[in-house]
């Protein structure tokens, strides 16, 4: 930076960040290269620093990171830096007002949930047990299919909270709130089998409905890795989680039914809101198969 005044002021402010707020040398080098971005964007427009830039000028330069095609997250760093910079520089009594006041970087796009179709999820609960492990792996798949769990809600699953008779699992969500879901048919006969090969093993505590093989309720790390076994066992050649799992059973049910404040009711959501990204995955769905199907659909 040819200009020796703000290569000062642009030094001060990082030595401030790396010894009182013991920032590492990786984010300094970061910031420093957010803040180069800023000085040339100032020297190729004419701004004066620091009195030159104002409020306006900060949001064109925003602005014009978003047109070179950065995206949201590395805007949001870089006018954090800026604005940094700007607080660090009215403290030093160079400026009197923040210019990246109330400049935020554009909105990044929300992720939609991956999911398995169909096919996929049948080809993955279609184990054929050998042992009480592969009996109880094979329901812990089926229930997450089926009632849409949570990985720590089927962890925390005991014995209790079944009631096979009537196909229903009640389970404890966040904030300590329980709801009863439905258990569908093959869900159910693959937990009356685990149950039945469950006893021969070492059980340490007795209440959990899924144990290890030391006879401890199973841990969220263990399942993690037996779904992950299981797919890649199966032939899914996509990695799977169990929330990938949950997801599915969301969109599927959404796409069936239509009905979104049902799926909020089984997902256990306290907010409608975050129910509706699944009216995006549906939509996905919808317009795959106008794609697919409708004559007009694709250009030739």
């Amino acid at each position: 930076m040819p200009a020796t005044t703000v290569q000062d002021d642009i030094d001060q402010y990082l030595e401030r960040l790396s010894i009182e707020r013991q920032y590492s040398a990786n984010t300094i080098k970061a910031y420093r290269r957010d803040l180069v971005k800023l000085f040339n964007y100032s020297e190729q427009n004419g701004v004066l620093l620091w009195q030159g830039l104002t409020h306006h000028r900060a949001r064109q330069f925003a602005a014009s990171l978003n047109a070179k095609g950065l995206n949201p997250k590395s805007i949001k760093r870089i006018l954090s830096a800026a604005r940094g910079l700007c607080r660090h520089l009215i403290s030093q009594g160079a400026l009197k007002a923040n210019p990246f006041d109330d400049v935020r970087a554009p909105k990044e796009a929300k992720r939609l949930p991956k999911t398995l179709s169909v096919d996929q999820i049948t080809a993955l609960v279609e184990i054929n047990p050998q042992d009480p492990l592969s009996y109880r792996d094979k329901a812990v798949l089926e229930l997450f299919y089926s009632s849409g769990l949570r990985l720590s809600e089927l962890c925390n699953l005991n014995l209790t909270d079944l009631d096979l008779g009537s196909n229903l699992v009640r389970v404890t969500g966040k904030g300590n709130k329980q709801r009863e879901l439905p258990i569908g048919r093959q869900a159910n006969l693959a937990l009356r089998e685990w149950l039945t090969h469950r006893i021969s093993l070492p059980i340490k505590t007795p209440e959990a409905v899924f144990v290890s093989k030391l006879g401890n309720r199973i841990s969220v790390r263990a399942i993690q890795s037996r779904v992950r076994y299981w797919a890649q066992r199966q032939g899914i050649e996509i990695s799977v989680s169990p929330h990938m799992l949950r997801h599915s059973f969301a969109s599927h049910v959404l796409e069936s039914s239509g009905d979104l404040r049902a799926v909020q009711e089984l997902l256990g959501h306290s907010n409608i809101s975050t129910t509706q990204i699944y009216t995006h995955l549906d939509f996905q769905h919808l317009a795959q198969v106008y794609d697919d199907a409708h004559p007009r659909a694709k250009k030739k």
